[in-house]
């Protein structure tokens, strides 16, 4: 059984995260997921959440949005559709996201019919990357 994890984490446009982990959390569709070392292979999906990561003492966070994640031999390879650390994180735009997707959710201001699944997916993404954001300050 390997001390560490490999941990990567890709987009479709960049390697995000290439670093070796004591610790990573993930989100998974259904829940947060752990992973230490000699965890069990599995291939999971992403939810929209927080990813951390631990190396030694220091703990590392990303915000992410859909994707995959697949543990084996103790590696963690997550392709996510998004992927943003702290200090990458538009507060604004992330703020006026979360607005935005409340507006519509609570009808306030919105002609058209409301995608509601679309407005939560909105809230739940602005949520996280203000979650996330606050991290890195």
């Amino acid at each position: 059984m390997a001390e560490r994890l490999t941990l990567e984490l890709a987009t479709p446009t960049r390697l995000v995260v290439a670093e070796t982990a004591d610790e990573v959390v993930v989100p998974g569709i259904e829940g947060y997921f752990g992973v230490l070392p000699g965890h069990a292979a599995f291939l999971t999906t992403l939810g929209t959440g927080e990813i951390m990561y631990r190396a030694g003492r220091d703990e590392h966070y990303l915000a992410v949005s859909g994707g995959f994640a697949e543990v084996r031999n103790d590696k963690v390879i997550i392709l996510a559709d998004t992927a943003e650390r702290p200090e990458e994180i538009d507060r604004g735009r992330a703020e006026r996201a979360r607005e935005r997707a409340e507006r519509r959710l609570s009808g306030r201001g919105v002609e058209e019919a409301v995608d509601y699944a679309r407005a939560t997916a909105a809230l739940a993404r602005a949520m996280i990357r203000l979650q996330t954001a606050t991290r890195g300050r």
